[in-house]
């Protein structure tokens, strides 16, 4: 019931958090860390208490919660975790905590009710990483995006309205992809077993011709490349990345991406394995794609938060082809690299935020010579930046090591063009310093009044903690690996041989 209860904590929490406003405007605040931080003592508490013995392949689930729920469709209520689903309501509850930190930035009205959306997203996120009833993980995938779309409506920037809208036609029609090849799936089940069943255990040993196969998996597929999101589905992407408030920029880049890149991990290889593996050689080039691309992109931009937005296209093309390259080290360079990307960039929107409120603007063509002004925000910015490019000892770059040395068993090529991405990363990444906290500001068009002020205590806190995490996951990175192997092993094993494990999997 642990599941059950970490689930409900967020939702009420959040309803606790609307109603909070009601004794001022920081109430909601301080109720909803209070929520988080009791999520994140269950969520310690799972971690520590899992038993490896006890994990998929070995016989069982850290915990798990089931209950009837639409019988005569075979729909249930099943919630499960095992150690890839750890990690990511982990990573969800730890990011969410920095979300709230970072919304003192520039949510100063109905904070009540931005609270609660908060944390009903995170919910909605948590629920699809446990969710092992398909119908049930579709539901808890729509549950997340309405909450998402306020946050960007009410209180991002200037034209926060045609970006959430733009957000919710791209994920919704995700939705809707997802929606009809679960019940294709389902209705192949029911075709050759006579059982009517949407769980996914049963989904798992569906016989499907090679052509139903293929276009199932083609909708799945879809439906999570818009999520992560794959070049040429990213448009929607820097939109609301650059007009979302600066705690739903954590939450976007942080934990729904991660949403996407779940799915292929969880679904896609184990449930279509030959589909998978007819499509990989497109899928690893559209990742190598969108590493180069969102890379070129990002150098390109003048917005910081447009920057940060594209890095994010760049780095989850990493995620893309690691789960496309089919072998257990890629397989967990692709989940190592969707935990250290969500650290390091939900923490450069931070910067961004911090950036904007301080100077007004988020062109960095009128910024310049900020680093004596704002010494503590300038290191940690560098911190994060050459993270972000890959440099060794930091949790980046285990992840796209992991993905390149994986990929290398499948494909030299795509593995020689994907290294050029730490090449690229570092033009974006060291311009981001040089023309925000390097030369000098533009004579005349510099932002008037007293120098800036640096990043307050609250905000230089969060940031150091996330940058100690950063570096804890360069360097002990079985914390990870050890956690979602096992869970990976049962996942490959599933694919039925299709995928190269190696013996034992990595980080083990």
């Amino acid at each position: 019931m642990i599941l059950v209860a970490l689930l409900l904590l967020l939702l009420l929490g959040g309803a606790g958090a609307w109603a909070a406003e009601r004794a001022g405007p920081d109430w909601p605040g301080r109720v909803a860390l209070a929520v988080l931080a009791a999520a994140a003592a269950l969520v310690l508490a799972l971690w520590i208490g899992a038993d490896a013995a006890a994990l998929p392949g070995r016989g069982g689930w850290i915990a798990e919660a089931r209950a009837p729920w639409i019988a005569p469709l075979g729909i249930s209520f099943h919630l499960a975790m095992d150690g890839l689903s750890l990690v990511m309501v982990a990573l969800t509850v730890g990011l969410g905590i920095a979300a709230v930190l970072a919304s003192r930035i520039d949510i100063h009205r109905r904070t009540g009710f931005f609270h609660f959306t908060v944390l009903w997203t995170l919910a909605g996120a948590v629920g699809v990483f446990l969710a092992m009833d398909l119908f049930l993980f579709f539901v808890f995938w729509e549950a997340m995006l309405v909450p998402m779309y306020f946050v960007i409506a009410v209180w991002g920037h200037e034209r926060r309205v045609p970006a959430a809208i733009k957000f919710v036609v791209y994920t919704q029609g995700s939705g809707l992809l997802l929606l009809a090849a679960t019940l294709a799936l389902a209705a192949a089940h029911h075709d050759r077993t006579g059982i009517a069943s949407f769980a996914y255990a049963d989904l798992l040993a569906t016989d499907l011709s090679p052509a139903a196969g293929l276009w199932i998996m083609l909708g799945f597929f879809a439906a999570f490349a818009v999520k992560l999101p794959v070049v040429p589905l990213h448009t929607w992407l820097p939109d609301a990345h650059t007009e979302a408030p600066t705690g739903g920029s954590v939450i976007l880049a942080g934990i729904l991406l991660k949403t996407g890149g779940y799915g292929l991990v969880r679904f896609v290889w184990p449930l279509f394995p030959d589909a998978a593996a007819a499509f990989a050689p497109v899928a690893m080039a559209l990742g190598v794609a969108g590493i180069l691309y969102g890379a070129v992109l990002a150098f390109a931009q003048t917005d910081v938060k447009r920057l940060v937005a594209y890095t994010s296209v760049a780095h989850l093309g990493f995620v893309l082809l690691g789960v496309f390259a089919g072998t257990a080290k890629a397989l967990q360079g692709a989940v190592f690299q969707m935990v250290a990307h969500g650290l390091s960039t939900g923490a450069l929107f931070i910067v961004a935020g911090l950036l904007q409120a301080r100077l007004g603007t988020r062109d960095m063509g009128r910024m310049g010579g900020l680093w004596p002004a704002m010494p503590r925000l300038g290191a940690l910015t560098l911190f994060f930046a050459v993270a972000a490019l890959g440099l060794p000892g930091l949790g980046n770059f285990v992840g796209e090591f992991l993905v390149l040395w994986g990929t290398l068993e499948r494909s030299i090529p795509f593995a020689a063009v994907a290294a050029m991405g730490l090449v690229t990363a570092v033009l974006y990444a060291l311009a981001l310093v040089q023309r925000t906290f390097h030369g000098e500001a533009p004579h005349g068009d510099a932002p008037a009044g007293p120098p800036p002020r640096d990043a307050g205590p609250g905000a230089t806190v969060a940031l150091a903690v996330m940058a100690l995490a950063v570096a804890w996951l360069g360097l002990f990175p079985q914390t990870v690996l050890d956690a979602a192997a096992p869970a990976l092993e049962a996942l490959l094993q599933a694919a039925d041989g299709t995928v190269t494990a190696a013996a034992g999997g990595p980080g083990r």
